[in-house]
C-alpha cells in the first residue's frame, strides 16, 4: 500500500520546496509551543521541533508518512528568530551587517503505523556584506521577510545582502533540505524521483 505524504507546516516555503519533488501530498498546521527549552542549543531545538510537529499530527494523519520541519539561525551564538516586525526585521538585519550567521534546519519523517522517525539537522552558514541601514530599508521595501529566521529571504532579493553561502544542501536555507529529505524518505520506502 503506498501511504499519502503529510508535509506538517503551514509555510508555502515548504510547501512549494517539496512541490519540487513531483510527489503528492497533504499539508497540515500543526499547533506547537516552539519555546526553546533551558540550555537547548539551536541544532537541538530544531531537530525537537521538527519530531514535534510531526508527532503532534500522528493521530490525526494515522496512516499517513508525516514530513516536519523547522529553522532557527544562530548570530555569535545566540538565537535569532523570525522578526514579526519591521523594526525587529531592521535590527536583526543590522545586527547581521559583516557578520556571520548559521541557519539551521531541521526535517523529520515519522511514520505513524509503527513510530519510525528518522531525522536531520542541515547547517548552512551565510557571511553578511557590510549593510547600511539605506540599503536595509530598501530591501525591506521588497522584501518584508518578516516571517523568515534572520529577515533574510536567500531564494530572492535576500542574496544581495550576502557575500557566500556554504551548505551542504542549499534549499535548507529556503526552509526544507531536499537532499537530506530524499535520503529520508528512502529509508521509508519512498523513491524520489517516482
Amino acid at each position: 500500500m503506498t501511504m499519502t505524504l503529510l508535509l506538517a507546516s503551514s509555510s508555502v516555503y515548504r510547501r512549494e520546496l517539496l512541490a519540487r519533488l513531483g510527489l503528492a501530498f497533504l499539508t497540515a498546521s500543526p499547533d506547537v509551543d516552539e519555546t526553546p527549552r533551558s540550555g537547548e542549543s539551536v541544532p537541538a531545538l530544531v531537530e525537537r521541533l521538527s519530531r514535534l510537529k510531526a508527532q503532534t499530527l500522528a493521530d490525526k494523519f494515522s496512516s499517513s508518512l508525516i514530513i516536519g520541519s523547522d529553522q532557527a539561525a544562530t548570530l555569535q551564538g545566540a538565537s535569532i528568530g523570525k522578526p514579526g516586525t519591521r523594526a525587529a526585521a531592521v535590527a536583526q538585519l543590522q545586527a547581521a551587517s559583516g557578520q556571520t550567521l548559521v541557519f539551521y534546519t531541521g526535517v523529520c519523517v515519522l511514520d505513524p503505523r509503527d513510530g519510525r522517525v528518522s531525522s536531520v539537522v542541515v547547517p548552512t552558514v551565510v557571511h553578511f556584506r557590510d549593510l547600511s541601514t539605506a540599503l536595509i530599508e530598501r530591501y525591506l521595501d521588497r522584501e518584508p521577510a518578516l516571517d523568515c529566521a534572520g529577515s533574510f529571504k536567500s531564494e530572492s532579493l535576500g542574496i544581495a545582502l550576502c557575500q557566500r553561502i556554504s551548505s551542504d544542501d542549499p534549499t535548507a536555507l529556503i526552509g526544507l533540505p531536499l537532499i537530506a529529505l530524499v535520503g529520508l524518505l528512502h529509508k521509508f520506502g519512498v523513491e524520489v524521483p517516482v
